[in-house]
């Protein structure tokens, strides 16, 4: 859609000017009240129908929202909110709106004295500096704005979810969980062309057009003829959209009057509100909207309330920025993504614990939004994030690149997300551009299920003050315990131990997670130490966890001078005190790595 000049305006109309006793709303919101004007920005019409249906989170983007109707003595002034870059942000309008020929030439409402949709486009139009700011954008930017959310893209074109059922109906499963939580979602159909945007398909879909989702049930279809058509079925899987431009729908099965709605009984009808306008509104089985639609943005609204019925996250923010600076230097944090390895780990870096066995994890990078300069020719960094798995008591700046357990997509886009299920212990992850030596700011969220401990990591060593009696380290040093075997039965009845390790170096204790009821338990933990006495060993003591007291299983000993290779070793285990020189049953693996130089790891 072309947007017009200014100079096409007829004028600045306030609502009252339009029509007689306007209102912010009429009966609510809802997802039919908004309906596109003259201006490319169907990615956030369709983020607003989307939220129009979620009152908790419209109250939010529009507070005081009794309070703001209109009446004979309202001052013209409006209130809204957004969120940006970590914060909830106040915007203040007046009502003054572009009109053509007493129309209004933007977003509106179905019901012409209805105005809440018109102001809040404004608000947002003043936040990002003018209406043609918001000429063509993302969906997922939209529904994060508005909600605060966690949003993340899939390509359903890439999934798999055409061809495999179970994959589809995974899919829809987590479509209609997330609904039930208020998610908000929308979905495109990418065009592969210039010339293919906003060109209509043969069954009445859109290419390049923003559709907000606005149901995701299944439908009871009983015992009707419709068993047939659908392999015996007794519920079908479907989905409600919503088109901006308040016309132009699907015409494919279920579509308004079509024929497969006779089949369906009143009652489920009335259910699922239905009716035939030509409002842009339609419903769709899942299998079609899986087959025609390309995108799906999913705006996960993340939990974190301590007091609740459904699950809740603890949510980590850090607020920085890649800069450049002197080299080795703490401003020297723009190295770039993981291919430029001469210069990636400097960037910044942030350790994390996870504490239970496994927890499922989600991440978003977001940098700060360059909409409100494109006409300025500046645009998104290419963003995204490395997970490496680190030492359990890291504390230190890594410069060495660790096991990597997972990287996000690259893109230049304003947010990147992702979910992963991590296992117990330490992690380092590192927000980057795709290129060194590129700055912005960013911010980096985290949510886990419990508080996961996360800092920055600012000090490449440790740092001794001059007048400090403490000796200053010599030998940095980490050794892993890969695990133990044919360890002793613990039990009086021959059980298996629920083992786990203590790493003892110079009054620093570092434990590995416990293998339950094996001889043989895998722990493959790692620490790090930075050393005074090198010449002192490190003790490794295996016991057997037990609910009233543990017990002691074996005790062992390794030397870690200077040797830069790392070794394994096999280590028999030994008793304690008086039974030192007692050798026991089963032995330790461990790998041993010692350097003088304290950022070799």
């Amino acid at each position: 859609m072309r947007l017009p000049n200014s100079r096409q305006w007829s004028s600045l109309k306030r609502p009252h000017e339009i029509v007689d006793k306007p209102q912010l709303f009429v009966e609510g919101a809802s997802a039919n009240d908004v309906t596109q004007g003259q201006l490319g920005n169907c990615w956030f019409v369709a983020a607003c129908a989307s939220l129009a249906g979620v009152k908790e989170l419209w109250h939010r983007v529009i507070p005081d929202y009794k309070d703001q109707e209109y009446g004979e003595l309202h001052p013209g002034i409006f209130h809204f909110r957004f969120w940006r870059f970590g914060e909830w942000l106040d915007v203040v309008i007046d009502d003054l709106l572009p009109t053509i020929e007493g129309e209004l030439v933007f977003v509106h409402s179905r019901e012409r004295k209805e105005f809440w949709c018109a102001l809040l486009e404004k608000a947002y139009a003043k936040l990002h500096g003018s209406y043609e700011a918001l000429e063509g954008g993302n969906l997922s930017d939209a529904l994060v704005d508005l909600t605060s959310g966690v949003s993340a893209h899939l390509d359903l074109t890439v999934g798999g979810y055409t061809d495999d059922f179970e994959k589809r109906k995974q899919l829809f499963k987590m479509m209609a969980k997330e609904m039930n939580e208020h998610a908000l979602m929308c979905c495109a159909i990418t065009p592969h062309s210039h010339e293919e945007a906003e060109m209509r398909t043969n069954v009445g879909l859109v290419k390049g057009h923003a559709y907000g989702i606005t149901a995701v049930r299944k439908i009871n279809i009983g015992d009707t003829g419709l068993f047939s058509i659908f392999k015996g079925a007794q519920k079908i899987r479907m989905v409600r959209l919503k088109n901006p431009w308040g016309e132009r729908e699907w015409n494919g099965a279920f579509s308004d009057g079509s024929p497969e709605w006779s089949k369906v009984s009143a009652s489920e009808r009335e259910k699922l509100g239905l009716t035939f306008e030509d409002d842009g509104e339609f419903w769709m089985t899942f299998d079609d909207f899986v087959e025609h639609f390309t995108d799906l943005s999913i705006c996960f609204l993340i939990n974190t309330k301590v007091f609740s019925l459904s699950k809740t996250w603890h949510e980590t923010v850090f607020v920085d920025a890649w800069t450049i600076g002197i080299r080795g230097h703490n401003s020297d944090r723009a190295g770039g993504c993981p291919n430029h390895k001469d210069s990636f780990l400097r960037n910044p870096q942030y350790r994390f614990d996870i504490k239970e066995e496994s927890d499922d994890v989600i991440f978003q990078l977001m940098q700060k939004d360059t909409r409100d300069r494109k006409q300025e020719g500046l645009q998104n960094l290419v963003i995204g994030f490395h997970i490496m798995k680190v030492e359990e008591n890291r504390k230190y700046r890594v410069h060495r690149i660790h096991e990597s357990i997972a990287t996000s997509d690259y893109i230049r886009t304003r947010a990147i997300f992702l979910r992963e299920q991590l296992k117990q212990g330490r992690y380092v992850i590192m927000p980057t551009t795709f290129k060194p030596d590129e700055t912005g700011e960013y911010i980096m969220r985290m949510f886990t299920s419990k508080d996961a401990n996360a800092r920055e990591l600012t000090l490449d060593q440790p740092r001794i003050r001059w007048y400090s009696c403490v000796k200053k380290p010599v030998l940095v040093t980490t050794i892993t315990v890969k695990g133990a075997f044919n360890l002793e039965k613990q039990s009086a009845f021959g059980g298996e131990a629920d083992a786990y390790c203590l790493i003892k170096c110079e009054s620093e204790v570092v434990r590995t997670p416990i293998e339950k009821g094996t001889s043989d338990p895998k722990w493959d933990t790692t620490a790090i130490f930075y050393r005074t006495k090198p010449g002192q060993p490190i003790v490794l003591e295996v016991w057997n966890s037990n609910l009233l007291m543990d017990g002691f299983i074996g005790r062992a000993e390794v030397m870690a001078p200077i040797n830069p290779n790392v070794t394994q070793v096999e280590l028999p285990l030994f008793g304690r005190r008086k039974e030192k020189t007692l050798e026991k049953q089963g032995k330790l693996v461990v790998q041993v790595y010692s350097d003088d130089d304290l950022t070799s790891i």
